[in-house]
């Protein structure tokens, strides 16, 4: 390894190091099984098709019963784990900004009718416009981005929904997690930029700026594009020149259309950028434009508020492919943006599609979906750990030397692949701390006596939300809020 005699490598490898150290003390219970899985992880040469075959390498000291033993039985702090991951260098963008991802990928168990907790998780189908509804494990992922095309993110939370969570106030409580720590750990201090948070659609993006509207962060979010705003009242002037004989003047003013261009005023920004892959991306922007809430706000006491934000159109001249790109809507919680700012939301927004890559690498190369788990406590354990292998290939991708297949093109060093990181990953592993200890000598247990049945048949579960709302739509409106 020539590149762990420069001094940043040298310096990687003692973060590297110092990483692996912490991860082993927030391992509470059979903590040298879940380490050795993890580094077993990391240096498997290929997919990983069933944990059982980790028991198999060796990094793995110990058997396929110690295996299950600390998936089943184990425990991770996971507090303590969460606070050394906001301690870790996060990736930047030019202006020393840091860019959250949020975005749910399920765990899809249809065949585990014994597994509690399962919820229907909306996935799409192969063909055009098809999804359906599949039971499974949601996984909510707090990831930082970074700027540039990449496949590199940087996972820093993750939470399963349950049947009796709000999604929204789950990831609300997720994100203020996130960015205490991250404020605890130094990573931001007053002066410094807001956080930006980018979301898909399928967020209730003004609820979550509503809520964490007290934090140093700015929420991105993409919208329908049959929504329809509002633009802010008028003054009391122009309400007064348009109405002489007075009146109590409007909480919202004219409608915004997204389908309807002729609702739409003189946007405040208008910017043209030429990209490499899109063509030209024209972005139009308006300033104060806000939703009416209903239906997610039947639990809010008092009035209901006014959240102003900037809406923005960003239409490329076409897609990867030269497919057509039908326009996108964006909605930002800032006020008063810039024309800098605008390309910064859409630029940020683009980003939040690593985390495709980061999903994919976990299910087709470290295996995430493939154990058949019962217990949800085991699938987050199983979840955590590659957390923890993920972050250890992006803390060593600059010390790792490309093992090349001949028929694969070069990239230059630091420019790997999460995926061509990890074959490089076993020759790494010698230099780094290895704070697991050497397996103790023992005997399996007898097991289940031959002949003798299981006599406690493991409980079923439905799938599917378990709470109800106490309050409608129609009462709220009746009750005049």
């Amino acid at each position: 390894m020539s590149l762990l005699n420069d001094a940043a490598g040298v310096e990687s490898s003692k973060e590297l190091s110092r990483f692996r150290n912490d991860v082993y003390a927030c391992l509470k219970a059979r903590a040298d099984a879940l380490f050795e899985l993890a580094d077993a992880l990391l240096c498997e040469p290929g997919p990983v098709r069933s944990p059982v075959d980790l028991t198999l390498s060796p990094e793995y000291r110990r058997g396929h019963g110690a295996l299950y033993g600390a998936l089943n039985h184990g425990r991770i702090d996971v507090a303590q784990l969460r606070e050394v991951l906001a301690g870790l260098p996060l990736p930047r963008w030019p202006d020393g900004r840091i860019v959250l991802a949020v975005d749910v990928s399920p765990w899809l168990r249809s065949d585990a009718p014994c597994s509690a907790e399962r919820l229907f998780c909306h996935v799409y189908g192969r063909a055009k416009s098809a999804s359906q509804f599949i039971p499974g494990w949601p996984y909510s992922f707090v990831a930082a981005l970074e700027m540039g095309r990449t496949s590199w993110t940087a996972p820093l939370d993750v939470v399963r929904l349950g049947p009796a969570d709000d999604a929204t106030a789950v990831t609300a409580n997720q994100l203020r997690g996130v960015i205490e720590r991250l404020i605890t750990a130094g990573q931001w201090r007053t002066g410094n930029p807001d956080v930006l948070i980018v979301t898909d659609a399928g967020y209730d993006i003004t609820r979550l700026a509503y809520v964490l509207r007290d934090l140093p962060v700015e929420l991105l979010g993409r919208i329908r594009s049959d929504r329809v705003m509002r633009r802010s009242a008028p003054s009391r002037e122009e309400f007064l020149l348009a109405h002489p004989r007075g009146g109590c003047p409007p909480k919202h003013g004219g409608e915004f259309a997204l389908a309807d261009p002729a609702t739409w005023p003189e946007p405040a920004v208008s910017t043209l950028t030429d990209t490499t892959h899109y063509g030209k991306a024209e972005t139009r922007a308006w300033d104060r434009i806000h939703p009416r809430l209903h239906r997610a706000w039947l639990d809010h006491e008092g009035a209901l508020p006014l959240i102003e934000g900037t809406l923005i159109r960003l239409k490329v001249e076409h897609l990867p492919g030269d497919r057509d790109a039908p326009p996108v809507w964006l909605w930002s919680s800032k006020t008063g943006v810039t024309s800098t700012g605008v390309d910064r939301c859409w630029q940020a927004f683009l980003r939040r599609f690593d985390l495709e890559h980061t999903y994919r690498f976990w299910k087709q190369t470290l295996g995430w979906i493939r154990p058949k788990l019962r217990a949800t406590q085991a699938a987050d354990r199983w979840t955590w750990l590659l957390v923890i292998a993920h972050t250890q290939l992006r803390l060593g991708r600059h010390l790792i030397e490309d093992l090349r297949h001949p028929w694969v093109r070069p990239v230059p060093r630091g420019q790997l692949t999460p995926a061509r990181v990890r074959r490089g990953f076993r020759n790494l592993r010698p230099l780094l701390a290895q704070p697991a200890s050497a397996p103790k000598p023992s005997r399996p247990g007898p097991g289940r006596p031959p002949g003798v049945p299981n006599r406690r048949p493991a409980p079923r579960y439905g799938v599917g939300k378990t709470v109800k709302r106490g309050r409608t739509l129609a009462a709220l409106q009746q009750s005049g809020q």
